[in-house]
């Protein structure tokens, strides 16, 4: 099976969004395949005992776009930029849930044994990765638009470059920068704790 141009799924992101439906049942297997590649690099990076999974995710984020039955897709770009953001808002949501479990919603007690393997756990970093972000959002929104494609997305330099129409090289230059920014953000807040 040959990969859909990126111009099918522009012209297909357009038609549903003038009405027609019979393009949304053409479009769900081309944007299903792209959301999946895209939450798969994510998770990857997750630890290899997270509980949430590229498919679930996916599912997720693809029922919360169906639901934008008004929205004007541009294209591609623009679906998986709104996609990335989508993808942040659910990972967020269940990282922010998974923490208030650990702060008592049904947890059960631990010993002294394993409370340092809970503490390598990354749930309350998605949380603080996405609070520094949205500082960095107030300050400078475009570095802030190219971690989210970046982190929460998965998109590559090209794919973030095509999202934001700017060059490959300037994506590189601003994700170094917010890098730098948020690590430092990030190291300010756990020194503070």
């Amino acid at each position: 099976m040959t990969e859909p141009s990126s111009g099918d799924i522009t012209r297909f992101l357009q038609l549903w969004s003038e009405g027609d439906e019979t393009a949304l049942e053409k479009l769900t297997p081309l944007v299903y395949r792209e959301l999946y590649r895209l939450a798969a690099g994510y998770m990857r990076g997750e630890q290899p005992e997270h509980t949430l999974q590229a498919t679930a995710l996916v599912n997720e984020a693809y029922l919360r776009l169906i639901d934008w039955k008004n929205a004007q897709w541009k294209n591609r770009g623009h679906f998986l930029g709104v996609a990335a953001q989508v993808m942040r808002r659910v990972l967020v949501d269940y990282a922010r849930s998974r923490r208030s479990d650990k702060r008592g919603g049904g947890a059960r007690p631990v010993s002294l044994d394993e409370a340092p393997r809970l503490a390598q756990d990354r749930v309350g970093l998605l949380v603080d990765v996405d609070e520094a972000l949205n500082r960095l959002a107030a300050i400078d929104p475009k570095r802030a638009k190219v971690v989210e494609l970046r982190y929460f997305g998965g998109l590559s330099v090209e794919e973030t470059a095509e999202v934001l129409k700017i060059s490959p090289i300037t994506v590189i230059r601003n994700w170094n920068l917010a890098k730098a920014w948020l690590l430092r953000e990030l190291g300010a807040t756990t020194d503070e704790a």
